[in-house]
């Protein structure tokens, strides 16, 4: 599992956001955005440059432009110089608010793209961090099965062969729709959420050995997929061993950690006989119960610990 950084883009955030471009040098369209947080530069444009940060976009709003208005425009040439100086990515100006000349002649002095848009300022920062969280996140590739059941993402993980696409298969069949099935791109989207989905050249399909390739959508009709889903709960499907112990009672609840955030799991042995659908299927209504703060395992424990604890 190997990781590694990915940038945005600045022409993708331009047309998502529809943003009016006031001035843009060669090239900015080619900007790579790689912070997934934005910065209001009050204490910049006031002279503070400790812990500043460079690389993430900028967003103006009312109160800074009303700080910078008392100005005189020699001295707003000189606290827009010092920010663009840096080498700002952009600096975005919320809610449709007049740009100062002094500031268009920095930008080009400079070549610092300059943006703008009508939104409210926390409005467009809350959106823009929201796409950033998502194109920028931590990710990993792993093998298996990704679906969704009951509104439950629940990911199957296990050995080439133990079944879990014929399990998918027959979920879907029961109602639920599959995400990606043998390779699971999984999203770090913030510090308790992964996200995961497929990669898009093989979106959709699931092979079945013996039969080849499948395409879900087309036999199965739209509703049967997804294009991505939170994982809630692991589920590792492994060969039935003769004599192992396997949990009976579920009071130890087990996690599986991916990028470091703990996701609830299960090992779920695999043998004829066995509807392993069935069983995922009430795996994934348990964990939601559990969510939910009911426990199955302890309500039997503490009624046992009622009836025969004295």
């Amino acid at each position: 599992m190997q990781l590694k950084e990915f940038s945005v883009n600045l022409g993708d955030l331009i047309q998502e956001f529809n943003f009016e471009v006031l001035y843009g040098p060669d090239g900015f369209e080619k900007i790579e955005i790689t912070k997934d947080d934005v910065n209001r530069p009050g204490l910049q444009l006031a002279g503070f440059f400790d812990y500043f940060d460079p690389n993430r976009l900028q967003i103006m709003g009312k109160v800074e432009t009303t700080f910078v208005e008392r100005f005189t425009p020699e001295m707003r040439l000189a606290c827009f110089n010092r920010l663009f100086e840096t080498h700002i990515p952009a600096l975005i100006i919320s809610r449709n608010i007049d740009i100062f000349p002094e500031c268009m002649e920095a930008a080009k002095t400079h070549g610092v793209t300059l943006l703008r848009t009508n939104e409210f300022t926390s409005t467009i920062m809350g959106n823009i961090v929201s796409s950033l969280k998502v194109s920028l996140a931590p990710r990993i590739t792993l093998h298996g099965v990704l679906v969704e059941i009951y509104g439950e993402g629940v990911l199957l993980l296990g050995d080439s062969g133990v079944g879990k696409s014929e399990t998918a298969i027959e979920l879907v069949k029961r109602g639920h729709r599959l995400i990606a099935d043998d390779a699971v791109e999984i999203k770090r989207v913030s510090d308790r959420t992964l996200v995961g989905t497929a990669p898009e050249v093989i979106r959709h399909f699931i092979e079945l050995r013996g039969i080849g390739i499948v395409d879900v959508r087309r036999i199965f009709g739209i509703g049967s997929v997804k294009m991505t889903e939170k994982i809630e709960l692991i589920i590792n499907l492994e060969p039935w061993e003769d004599g192992k112990q396997y949990d009976r009672l579920g009071l130890d609840g087990q996690s599986t950690s991916i990028l470091d955030i703990a996701i609830p799991s299960l090992t779920i042995p695999v043998k004829p006989g066995r509807n392993l659908a069935v069983i995922i299927e009430v795996a994934a209504m348990n964990n939601r119960h559990k969510k939910m703060g009911y426990n199955a395992a302890k309500e039997l424990q503490d009624r046992m610990m009622k009836e025969f604890g004295g």
